[in-house]
């Protein structure tokens, strides 16, 4: 077992305690991750932020009951993907490419590249960001907890609350799909 998923665990078992140093230093630890999941995911600023928070509150909530059966950062996510599917559930949301468009545009390029290197990777980023956002809701969480969270499919299966072989499908359907539409 990774070294740093004993830490976490160890971390959370001495937040149950009362230890809020080890709550600060996994929320330091985890936060960007759980953050650009959420953003992904979401697709909606308002949103991500909302259940960003709410994840944080169920951890808190749950810290006397948590036992460490899975890595952390697999059950943060599995809160979050949670949250995520009742939102869902509540209301569907509209899917706009404009929020991840921001972001790529943000995302500082290293100042010896050439102009023309430049736009080709910025053009291929943004054609696989809105590849992503194509894919149906089960196809697009699973690539983002591979690609972006490097799950094993055991893992994904545990988050998303499937068994594993279709968790195995829906990460091949949408790695079929991104490779036909980046192809074009």
């Amino acid at each position: 077992m990774d070294a740093s998923v004993d830490d976490d665990a160890t971390l959370m078992l001495a937040y149950a305690q009362g230890d809020a140093a080890a709550f600060d230093a996994l929320y330091a630890r985890h936060r960007g991750t759980l953050y650009r999941f959420l953003l992904r995911s979401a697709r909606d600023t308002r949103l991500a932020e909302e259940l960003f928070q709410e994840t944080w509150s169920r951890v808190v909530a749950a810290r006397a009951r948590y036992t460490p059966q899975a890595k952390f950062s697999t059950w943060l996510l599995q809160i979050a993907h949670n949250l995520l599917i009742d939102s869902y559930r509540r209301h569907r949301p509209i899917a706009t490419g404009e929020e991840a468009e921001q972001i790529l545009e943000r995302v500082a390029m290293p100042d010896h590249e050439q102009p023309e290197h430049v736009l080709s990777e910025f053009e291929r980023r943004r054609r696989l960001q809105r590849a992503i956002e194509s894919l149906p809701d089960e196809q697009r969480t699973a690539v983002l907890l591979r690609l972006e969270n490097d799950l094993s499919v055991e893992e994904i299966a545990e988050v998303t609350g499937v068994g594993r072989e279709t968790a195995k499908s829906r990460l091949r359907y949408a790695m079929n799909r991104l490779r036909e539409q980046l192809a074009e």
